[in-house]
């Protein structure tokens, strides 16, 4: 589905031509994958299935392939076909995963190979590999999304399937891919697209005021409330919340927002009653949800609430194909029109650790500096990040000088701000609490810092 403006005929020859906009149906491109069959004995009987996406395995109802061993945990393995082959990794069971006999993290599953989750053992067969056909969007954008590649028109015919649909949706994705775009997208294909579409960043907000953002309050439920107000879910009745960051909501606050999602009812703090709610939840995450339920950090319930249909969105390293037409898009080029070849070489060798939107900064600083300094600044290997201060003119970045005040004073500063944060999470192996206690400030501003530099 997607919305198409239809121009219907006049009702009488006097009256203009109307122009509506309607949810389509558009006819989605057939493509094939093959995945490796895993078989299994459990409490149930004997099994087989194909492996053609990404699985969690464990003993919860919820989990994609449901183990009846109560020796597995709830949520205790993922299982994900790859171009190489099988992958499995552990999430933080409480009885480890194994792969012949070798404890695992995470790793390639050999053909015949056995993975033992509790006292369960998968075979796999790669010999037994089935083509399954999947259908790819027969276009290169969908909303505000851009990609050719296979990944994202897959996952540009996956929302299109789930757009029509109410059920709650968890986006994820590494930082930067564009996990709130994915989130719009999926609600202006909806029938809620003419309605409200209410962002809310669980990373930015303090605890002690999440519940008045999300529920809203009345007069005089504490100190500075001095009118009653709708919270973020009341305020987008019939239409979606996108809840940013998910993984950072507080435990504390977690059965209450079960409860919204179960009862469709909100009750704002210093209030007694219950308010009917329709909207749609979509949320989103970098975290990895699963290993955090295992460490007691999030609800198994709220998890599967939220994840009825999950969306994963590729990384930027997985579709490199897609970076000349993102670099158009974002330069806003005429069709046909590139950049240099040469260039171009340059900008798809880089890592882009930050994905699109480390991409799209990228051309926002060609479009102030020239593509030279912009490459010079993002370069790690560069000491244009940071020069010494009696160097600064001999420095590969000394064009950073060249320019207005305020542009130089803002390159000085953001390329500072972005060093400092780097080598802060380098000192405590991306441990954010610990990184915020050594800087003195809120994790939730080290989170904002990480996701403004793509970090």
């Amino acid at each position: 589905m997607h919305l198409a403006t239809i121009r219907r005929p006049a009702m009488t020859d006097s009256d203009p031509p109307v122009e509506e906009t309607r949810l389509a149906p558009v006819a989605l491109v057939p493509t094939f994958r093959s995945g490796p069959r895993v078989g299994w004995s459990d409490g149930a009987g004997r099994h087989e299935r194909t492996i053609d996406r990404r699985l969690v395995v464990g003993s919860a109802p919820g989990s994609d392939l449901a183990l009846a061993d109560e020796t597995v945990s709830r949520v205790h393995a993922e299982l994900e076909p790859r171009a190489d082959g099988l992958w499995v990794r552990d999430l933080g069971s409480r009885n480890g995963t194994y792969v012949e006999g070798l404890r695992v993290a995470g790793a390639r599953v050999p053909n015949g190979a056995r993975i033992r989750l509790g006292n369960t053992e998968l075979v796999v067969d790669y010999s037994a590999a089935q083509d399954r056909p999947i259908e790819v969007w027969p276009n290169d954008r969908f909303g505000d999304l851009v990609g050719a590649s296979v990944p994202m028109r897959e996952l540009f015919a996956t929302l299109s399937r789930i757009a029509p649909m109410d059920a709650s949706v968890l986006v994820q994705g590494e930082t930067g891919t564009g996990k709130e775009l994915v989130a719009r997208a999926i609600h202006d294909a909806s029938p809620r697209a003419g309605k409200p579409f209410v962002v809310v960043d669980c990373a930015a907000l303090p605890e002690n005021l999440l519940d008045a953002e999300l529920f809203g309050h009345a007069r005089g439920a504490f100190t500075g409330a001095v009118a009653a107000r709708a919270g973020a879910i009341e305020s987008a009745d019939g239409g979606t919340v996108f809840l940013d960051e998910v993984g950072e909501l507080p435990i504390t606050m977690q059965p209450k927002l079960l409860r919204v999602l179960e009862a469709r009812v909100v009750r704002r703090v210093g209030e007694t009653g219950y308010r009917p709610i329709d909207v749609r939840f979509i949320s989103a995450t970098h975290r990895d949800l699963l290993t955090m339920v295992n460490a007691g950090e999030f609800r198994e319930d709220l998890y599967f609430r939220l994840a009825v249909i999950p969306a994963v969105v590729p990384p930027l390293r997985e579709r490199k194909q897609d970076i000349e037409r993102l670099v158009a898009h974002f330069l806003d080029l005429p069709q046909g029109a590139t950049v240099s070849a040469d260039l171009m070489r340059q900008i798809i060798d880089r890592p882009w650790r930050g994905n699109v939107r480390e991409l799209r900064n990228f051309v926002e600083r060609a479009r102030a500096l020239g593509a030279a300094q912009a490459l010079a600044l993002d370069d790690p290997r560069s000491s244009a990040r940071m020069p010494a201060a009696a160097d600064v003119t001999s420095a590969p970045g000394a064009a950073i000088f060249q320019q207005a005040y305020k542009g130089f004073r803002e390159a000085w500063i953001d390329a500072g701000e972005k060093e400092y944060v780097r080598r802060l999470l380098e000192r405590h192996q991306r441990n954010v609490t610990a990184a915020a206690r050594e800087a003195d400030v809120d994790r939730t501003y080290i989170y904002r810092l990480i996701r403004k530099h793509e970090l």
